[in-house]
Order: C-alpha cells, then sequence, then structure tokens
C-alpha cells in the first residue's frame, strides 16, 4: 500500500495566532465575510479552537449572526451536523455572553 504524501497529524495544538489568523479570511464572492470566517472556522477547527476562536471573532466586533445568501446563520446550518454540538453550543454561550 502506498504511504500518503502528507502525514496525517492528530491533535495538532493550535496556538493563538494560528487561531487568530482565520480572521483575515476574504469570501471570494460577495457573501458575508463574517459568515465566511465562521464557516472556515467551523470546518477547520475542533471545538476547543473553535470555542477560542469565538472570543477572539467577538472582540474584533464580528457579527456571530451573520448570514449567507441564502438569509441563514451558521447555528441555523450547523446544528443540522451531526458532530456540531460543541460548535453549536460555543455560538449560543457567545451571545449570551453578549445579553
Amino acid at each position: 500500500m502506498p504511504s500518503p504524501s502528507q502525514p496525517q497529524v492528530v491533535d495538532e495544538v493550535w496556538d493563538d495566532q494560528r487561531i487568530r489568523s482565520f480572521l483575515e479570511r476574504q469570501p471570494f464572492d460577495d457573501q458575508s465575510a463574517d459568515f465566511y470566517v465562521l464557516l472556515k472556522a467551523y470546518q477547520g477547527m475542533r471545538v476547543e479552537d473553535f470555542q477560542r476562536f469565538i472570543v477572539f471573532f467577538i472582540e474584533a466586533g464580528r457579527d456571530v449572526n451573520a448570514r449567507d445568501g441564502k438569509g441563514r446563520t451558521i447555528i441555523e446550518i450547523i446544528s443540522k451536523h451531526r458532530h456540531a454540538c460543541g460548535f453549536v453550543k460555543a455560538l449560543e454561550d457567545s451571545a449570551e455572553q453578549r445579553r
């Protein structure tokens, strides 16, 4: 069996700089930059890293209720995913803290 070209990395530690780097991502189309960043963070991070990311996201004045082109929030989309409960909780907790 041939070996993969890139070895699989498991339990890699993400520092704050790497997590914050997601704030710099920009969509390639006219969708909301805040929605795009949230989606990419959800797709690319573990729950623990996403929880830290949300703090940086809010500190940067970003909108956790940003909507995609169909008017959906990130919570509305990912709440249907089987393994998203930790991510949804992080988003809901951030909304509670801002009240």
